[in-house]
Parts: C-alpha cells; sequence; structure tokens
C-alpha cells in the first residue's frame, strides 16, 4: 500500500528537532532508521500529519564507556552494536540479541534507538534493555532526562517520551564475564527472520558454582517487555538442579496474547522452557 500523505522535516540537530517536535505536537513521527515506522506506514497503521528525520543529526551514533557505564547514541545501527568491541566486552547480551534481529538488509539500516522507542513487546531489543538495567536518555525542551527501562515502556507501541522528546542515547552498566556475568537470548519463531513468538534475555551473575544474582527479561509476554521476577527471585542461590524448577515461574504476571501463532497457553510453556535453557546456558550449566 501507498503511505498517507504527511509532511516532512530534517532537522540539522537535537536541539531543532526538538523544536519542531514540540510544534506539532502528537501529529509527529520520528524517522531513525525507517525499519519500524516505514511498515506502519504503508499498512495505513500510522497518520502522522509531519514525520521528523533525525537519520543525520551529528553525534547520536557510535559507542564510549563513561566509568563503569557503556553510552550508545541512538541512531547506532544494529550492524555497528554487532561490531563494535566495547558492546561485545561489556554487554554481550546486547549483542547476542542483536544479531537475531530479523536479516542483514534489516540491521544495516534499523536503529537501536528506534527499537526501542518503537517499544513492540514482540521486538528483541525493549526486553534486553530491561535485563540490563538500561537508562534511556530523552532530550526536550527542558533538557535532558534518564529514563530507566522500567518506566520507559508502557503499553502496547507506547513509552514515557513526551511528544516533544527525542532519545537521544542508551546507558547501561557494564556487565563483563570478568565479574562472573553470562549472558543468552533465546527465542522461539514460527519461521526464520519473523517476531519472536517468545523470547527469553537472561543474564546471570555467578558465585562459587552457584547463581548470585539473575535478570530475566520476557519478548512478546504481554502488551510491554516484561521481567520474570518470580524466576530471578527463585535463581538466587541455586545450583543447576534448582533451574529448572525456578523457570517454572517465568510466566507469573505475565498476559500473552492469542494470535493465530501461538495462545496464551503455548507462550507461557515457551517461557518456561526457553527461560531454563537460557539460564542455564548463561550460567554455564547446560
Amino acid at each position: 500500500m501507498i503511505p498517507p500523505a504527511f509532511e516532512y522535516a530534517r532537522p540539522a540537530s537535537v536541539d531543532e528537532a526538538v523544536r519542531t517536535l514540540a510544534e506539532a505536537g502528537e501529529d509527529a513521527k520520528v524517522l531513525a532508521g525507517g525499519q519500524s515506522l516505514l511498515p506502519l506506514l504503508r499498512m495505513r497503521l500510522a497518520f502522522p500529519e509531519l514525520v521528523v528525520d533525525v537519520g543525520r543529526i551529528p553525534g547520536l551514533r557510535g559507542v564510549r564507556e563513561d566509568g563503569g557505564t557503556l553510552v550508545i547514541g541512538a541512531l547506532t545501527t544494529h550492524h555497528d552494536v554487532l561490531a563494535d568491541p566495547l558492546i561485545r566486552r561489556h554487554a554481550g547480551l546486547l549483542a547476542a540479541a542483536t544479531a537475531t534481529v530479523a536479516d542483514p538488509a534489516v540491521r544495516h539500516r534499523g536503529t537501536l534507538g528506534g527499537s526501542l522507542a518503537h517499544a513492540d513487546p514482540a521486538g528483541d531489543l525493549p526486553a534486553v534493555a530491561l535485563a540490563l538495567d538500561a537508562e534511556l536518555v530523552a532530550a526536550g525542551p527542558r533538557g535532558q532526562r534518564a529514563i530507566p527501562a522500567r518506566e520507559f515502556f508502557v503499553d502496547y507501541l507506547q513509552t514515557s517520551l513526551r511528544p516533544d522528546e527525542l532519545l537521544v542515547e542508551v546507558r547501561l552498566p557494564k556487565t563483563d564475564e570478568s565479574d562472573g556475568w553470562g549472558f543468552r537470548y533465546e527465542k522461539f519463531s514460527r519461521v526464520a527472520q519473523a517476531w519472536a513468538m517468545v523470547g527469553v534475555a537472561a543474564l546471570v551473575r555467578r558465585d562459587d558454582g552457584h547463581i548470585a544474582e539473575a535478570r530475566i527479561g520476557l519478548t512478546n509476554m504481554g502488551s510491554t517487555p516484561l521481567r520474570a521476577t518470580a524466576s530471578e527471585e527463585a535463581l538466587t542461590g541455586v545450583a543447576a538442579d534448582g533451574v529448572a524448577r525456578a523457570a517454572q515461574s517465568a510466566a507469573e504476571g505475565t498476559r500473552p496474547s492469542a494470535d493465530p501463532s501461538a495462545s496464551p497457553q503455548y507462550r507461557a510453556h515457551l517461557a518456561r522452557v526457553l527461560t531454563r535453557r537460557a539460564v542455564l546456558a548463561a550460567a554455564g550449566m547446560g
């Protein structure tokens, strides 16, 4: 289908983009890599009066260190996330999950910030941001503010970004393997390159053969990405023989949807199975 008619703006700076968004209000959509927005436009599921193209704003790409934190520009592409040595060393879970996103063509155009701001609960990276305890930094008329990932995703395709705010960077605490952290992203899809029926992002810190800490993000188990908090608590202090039992509570508190691909009951089953697999692999107990 052909998208509906809209006005187009291409600001040259973050300040100009914020002003443009503030003037347009709810009638504007931000275009970064376009891999999430353009399909919505073509299917006429979005009807913005103005599309604000931020893809050429300087300074919003790349990765840098800030003490114990990685700072990733919102316009950093999935391909660049995969290629960056800092991410591979300090945020391996993000690299592992990004490698499963769609296909190479999408990964060369799509951006980390665009994927998070799109907030599709079936997307791989929002659940990873939750598991990594990410902070998302938004720029607006009143300056910048940091939003914890647990407060960023509020409903299906909805975030806590205000209409006059632009996501500018993602901040991740370092989770190095040298500090005992292990990771795994497991997902089940109906066909290759399709959205995940269910995905599990597991981040585990090991200590003396036991799990000292576990963080588990769930993909496509509700209207937002979720943390499997019951399983996280049950995993604390367990060895390999306790993982399967802890994984049985992975679907607690979730509200998976029903569609032609899977029932809520089947998604809950997948969450339990994939959590067990992901945790065992992340902890090196598989």
